[in-house]
């Protein structure tokens, strides 16, 4: 009787479980995703809102597909910074029985799209090259990622937004600060005015003080977005100014608040994570812009 009783209980918790599954995601208002593209337009559609360990899940499986595709649920777990229970429970969230099951859409998707050889170990003539190799490498995967998805209409908007204001304000800080202080030299070099908001002395806020109207925005920004320039990018949008934003993700705070955005998703190596493409993007920009505005 009594391990009919537990048998019946474990059944009801079964059953509790799997409806509110099926209540997740019938609040989503979604199928169940088949493919990673599925997947990625349920989370880039807004209407998700994720309480904050998913949405740190949601961001890693955003921007490592491939990682997700080969790693085991503890080495997912351990990259995105969560427990293994949450990525069952995010699986679980898009009616998966669990994390296995909802891993087949990574594998799908990376399966095949290797160049021949990939994922094999490189011989290193001098072990002292290890990372230097590495690093190329992200940087190479990075940069092949942009050309493969690049969205040539969002540029051009950038690029319109960006040649039509009295002044360009460069916003980025931590790790996006390298990529801003160099697009803000080189709109300087073509004769382009621009204010780098550099935040010295803490006055970044001021430093916005006077954008306006007829002013623009060109904001650098990735996760874990915990830097000043989403407060900085809010400033600019109460007051009008038009705003474009590379960042790398769609959760990204700075998407409400752009004119329009491109989607940038760097690849790392050890731990360290390459600049390569944000780079190439941002001179592209920067080239439109002095081509559009002429001599």
């Amino acid at each position: 009787m009594s391990g009919a009783r537990k048998q019946s209980g474990r059944s009801s918790t079964d059953e509790a479980a799997t409806r509110k599954r099926g209540r997740s995601l019938a609040a989503l208002g979604y199928i169940q995703p088949r493919t990673y593209e599925e997947l990625r337009a349920v989370l880039s559609s807004g209407t998700v809102h994720f309480p904050k360990r998913l949405r740190q899940v949601a961001i890693f499986l955003w921007q490592h597909p491939s990682d997700v595709a080969l790693g085991t649920i503890a080495q997912v777990a351990a990259q995105a910074g969560v427990q293994p229970s949450t990525l069952v429970r995010f699986a679980q969230i898009f009616g998966y029985s669990g994390f296995s099951d909802f891993q087949g859409l990574f594998k799908d998707h990376v399966k095949g799209s290797w160049p021949e050889g990939r994922g094999q170990e490189k011989t290193e003539a001098n072990a002292n090259l290890h990372f230097l190799h590495g690093m190329v490498g992200a940087s190479q995967a990075s940069l092949g990622r942009v050309e493969a998805g690049f969205d040539v209409e969002s540029f051009e908007k950038m690029v319109a937004l960006l040649a039509g204001a009295d002044l360009i304000y460069v916003i980025g800080s931590k790790r996006a600060f390298p990529v801003t202080t160099y697009l803000s030299l080189t709109l300087s070099q073509q004769g382009v005015r621009n204010v780098l908001v550099d935040n010295v002395g803490s006055l970044a806020l001021d430093q916005v003080g006077c954008i306006g109207a007829r002013d623009a925005v060109l904001a650098v920004s990735f996760s874990p977005y915990n830097s000043i320039t989403p407060d900085l990018v809010a400033v600019a949008h109460e007051r009008k100014a038009r705003i474009v934003t590379i960042t790398d993700s769609t959760f990204s705070p700075l998407i409400r608040l752009s004119d329009s955005w491109l989607e940038v998703v760097e690849s790392d190596f050890a731990g360290f994570r390459s600049l390569a493409a944000s780079l190439a993007v941002g001179m592209a920009l920067v080239q439109g812009v002095a081509a559009r505005r002429g001599p």
